[in-house]
């Protein structure tokens, strides 16, 4: 079910009844939500519904069973058991054929060819999203972060929550948790926020990603026959596809969340505004960047190590970051090139240390990140390695007039992304999230919120498929 459907439509205003009107005791919301979830989930395919409700289960009694015991050896065990039940089920549907084929491309390079027989795996939506929600959980309960529930509704709600079951963000436990245990009363300043927040998400995803994806998808699916321009303008515009498709299911999400009284947290803080590549990791898929920096970069030991093993913890973590997004060597090389930068820019801020840039300094530094960032989205969206490079020799030497493609959803797509830097630029001036749709002068703020509805009507489009990070 895609936010952006008529399905979801009719089935957030069903649950927003019930969710208010009818159910309105704590445990049967928790309950509600829990049912309306697994509905959410299975109306992609049923089936995978077992996937979740067992590692939900394994990881309740684990937590349960590490609150009962002090032993070490058992503790660990607990651990173990939830590690190995969730990355296993990841592992293997997400990354079977693809260890598989890597491991026969081995073989072949050393000229001993082998054969074996490959699965036909479909790759549930959302798995690597709620895998890495519930192992933080038992992972603080192990560490002694966060004492486990023993309250089995509110632990599955957690582990299936709707807005955000799918493409996140990715809650822990000590923020989102602790809210199914409490009395939630309908807040029409909190509802309105969230609608708020739907709405700019709407705009980024059928306005900005979905036009775009008109002009990139055709550029990028067919690579040796386009030249400089063109692939230079495609992965441009992938850059803001990307970020407008993502952030703006993470608008929905959360602003659909505070809608039913939940407070998620902020996934996307104006990245292309970043002056440095550590900047844009603490702006681009937050919930995603810091889960990897407190479950494998500090226990990989972070910074407090010598510069080599420093620079090597940054590596790994970036690395794995990539096969996180896809089995496929251009999501590796993709998070190879992010750790990479992220060494030489310390290397570089070592051997110089930053001061107070002047504003131009600070829009060459915005502008130098976009550009690394931009560069390794490259290999983010080719379809293979082979294809990544055909597209930078192309850039580089294969000089010619572009071609243009979708005219209309072009200019419509180009016409969004003037609007959101506009929109970026005054709430990154003023650090407020929603300036301009929060206006104190209610003329100007039901103007905009006028405005942009008639923005998404006219240039939308609706048959943009479904969100980019479903297939993470």
């Amino acid at each position: 079910m895609l936010f952006n459907s008529l399905d979801f439509a009719l089935f957030i205003s069903v649950f927003f009844i019930l969710y208010w009107f009818v159910f309105k005791k704590l445990k049967q919301q928790n309950i509600l939500i829990v049912i309306a979830s697994y509905v959410f989930y299975g109306w992609w395919d049923w089936r995978f519904l077992s996937l979740i409700i067992f590692s939900s289960i394994v990881d309740f009694l684990v937590g349960i069973g590490l609150s009962r015991t002090d032993d070490q050896r058992k503790r660990l065990f607990y651990l173990l058991t939830s590690i190995l039940v969730n990355l296993g089920f990841l592992g293997f549907f997400k990354y079977y054929n693809f260890f598989l084929e890597s491991f026969v491309g081995a073989f072949s390079f050393f000229g001993k060819g082998i054969n074996p027989q490959g699965l036909n795996i479909i790759l549930p939506v959302g798995i690597s999203f709620y895998t890495f929600q519930t192992l933080s959980y038992t992972i603080d309960v192990y560490k002694r972060k966060f004492r486990p529930t023993t309250d089995f509704g509110s632990f599955f709600a957690f582990v299936s929550f709707f807005p955000q079951l799918v493409a996140g963000p990715i809650e822990r436990a000590k923020n989102l948790l602790p809210q199914f245990y409490k009395k939630r009363n309908f807040d029409l300043s909190k509802a309105t926020d969230g609608m708020r927040q739907i709405l700019w998400g709407y705009f980024m995803k059928v306005v900005v990603a979905d036009r775009l994806a008109l002009y990139v998808d055709v550029v990028y699916n067919n690579v040796e026959m386009h030249n400089s321009i063109t692939l230079l303008l495609a992965t441009v515009l992938f850059s803001f596809q990307i970020y407008c498709d993502f952030a703006g299911y993470s608008n929905i999400a959360i602003g659909t969340a505070k809608i039913f009284g939940f407070q998620l947290m902020d996934n996307f803080n104006r990245p292309y505004f970043a002056t440095s590549i550590t900047d844009f990791w603490r702006r681009w898929h937050i919930s995603l960047s810091t889960w990897f920096r407190d479950y494998v970069y500090i226990p990989l030991g972070g910074n407090r190590v010598s510069k080599f093993r420093h620079y090597s913890n940054l590596f790994i973590t970036f690395v794995i970051s990539g096969l996180w997004h896809g089995a496929n060597w251009t999501f590796i090389i993709w998070g190879a090139l992010h750790g990479f930068y992220q060494i030489a820019e310390k290397i570089i801020y070592r051997r110089r240390p930053s001061q107070g840039a002047t504003t131009i300094e600070k829009m060459l530094k915005i502008l130098v990140t976009y550009f690394l960032v931009t560069f390794a989205w490259i290999f983010f969206r080719s379809n293979s390695v082979s294809d990544a490079f055909v597209v930078v020799n192309h850039i580089f030497t294969k000089f010619g007039n572009p071609r243009l493609y979708s005219i209309d959803s072009l200019v419509f797509g180009i016409f969004g992304i003037c609007l959101l830097l506009i929109f970026e630029f005054f709430t990154e001036q003023k650090s407020e999230k929603f300036i301009l749709l929060d206006n104190p002068n209610i003329v100007l703020r039901w103007a905009s919120y006028v405005f942009l509805i008639l923005v998404i009507f006219l240039f939308g489009a609706f048959d943009g498929g479904q969100f980019i990070y479903f297939q993470f």
